[in-house]
């Protein structure tokens, strides 16, 4: 029997789940049919904790239309869970609940999964604050379906073209380098990599939020990414990551500048740049950037790409200069709309 502390036992009486009638067609032998709603969702996951950071985060990749919105849940401070193959949606929100409440991740699933009339066609995976993990997957789940559970991590799939997809994701995510969300999409990447899901692939996303609540919910959900539908959802979502860690130097670059240190913001709008050379917007604000730290010459050449590539970014020039965010004289001024000029 599972104890639940008082103050949380009434949010056990509030988790009801609204199952129908619907039998499982082509159950593996030796499971019986069992009554659930709606259709599996063919997965695989990976939720996992940074040790270092106390990151939390949850990663997904399935042949299902907008995984990204049933699968993965977390939340700052309290942990993060994925709910796959037959998805009951609340094993997300009362998980979380029920963590953010005083349960770690083992007493909250126990305390779900009795509370489930179908708990043999359910695949979850729950992390805490702590790293402490909890896996559960259900016996009518259907093959090939498993999970392994790590340090401070949980991978999970079910509906694979062959075994050992799970082993896979391990290996890579224990293997990888680097923040945890580039983790988590090395773990996905194996899976694929060894066969995945056996109707193919459609969606995948990503969410990690901080290791503790800062009060600013916006601010604690620091990767938060969906490929709906693309043929290559992976590679999409790769794509994605880049470009978010690359507005996350833009945005580190910002936060340089208003506290007046122009060489942090100038190296910071630098590594965006390597990470999308092509991205217009990135090249624009960092020439602003030079043009405000007073360094015109270094700008003009960024400011000329940029106009030759689209005209319409000159318009802005003296927009930004009404505006008091463009701090150049006539002399700066006649030297950047000479720019991309083919006249000059």
């Amino acid at each position: 029997m599972v104890r639940i502390p008082a103050r949380v036992s009434y949010r056990l009486l509030l988790i009801s789940f609204i199952v129908s009638m619907l039998v499982m067609s082509g159950v593996q032998a030796g499971h019986e049919a069992v009554p659930v709603s709606g259709r599996p969702v063919h997965t695989y996951s990976i939720v996992a904790r940074d040790p270092q950071s106390g990151q939390l985060g949850v990663a997904v990749q399935s042949h299902w239309f907008s995984v990204g919105s049933l699968v993965p849940w977390a939340q700052a401070g309290v942990g993060a869970i994925a709910t796959q193959s037959f998805v009951e949606v609340r094993y997300g929100t009362s998980g979380l609940d029920l963590m953010a409440s005083g349960l770690d991740a083992q007493r909250t699933l126990d305390a779900l999964l009795a509370a489930d009339p179908n708990p043999g066609v359910r695949q979850v995976a729950m992390i805490d604050s702590s790293g402490q993990v909890a896996v559960h997957t259900g016996e009518n789940c259907i093959r090939y379906a498993g999970h392994l559970a790590g340090e401070g991590f949980s991978v999970q799939s079910n509906l694979m073209i062959r075994p050992g997809v799970p082993q896979a994701m391990a290996a890579a995510f224990q293997q990888a380098t680097g923040p945890l969300a580039a983790r988590l999409l090395a773990a996905l990447e194996a899976a694929q990599a060894v066969g995945g899901d056996l109707r193919g692939k459609q969606s995948a996303a990503i969410l990690v939020v901080s290791g503790t609540a800062s009060g600013r919910p916006w601010e604690d959900r620091l990767v938060d990414l969906h490929v709906e539908d693309n043929p290559q959802p992976l590679q999409e979502l790769r794509r994605l990551l880049t470009l978010n860690t690359a507005y996350e130097h833009m945005n580190q670059g910002d936060h340089a500048l208003e506290s007046g240190d122009i060489d942090a913001a100038l190296a910071e709008y630098g590594q965006a740049e390597a990470l999308q050379p092509d991205n217009l917007e990135m090249k624009f604000w960092h020439a602003v950037s030079l043009v405000n730290a007073g360094r015109v010459a270094a700008a003009v050449p960024v400011f000329d790409g940029i106009f030759r590539h689209d005209e319409r970014w000159r318009e802005l020039v003296p927009r930004l200069v009404q505006a008091g965010l463009l701090d150049a004289d006539e002399a700066a001024l006649g030297r950047i709309n000479a720019a991309g000029s083919k006249t000059k």
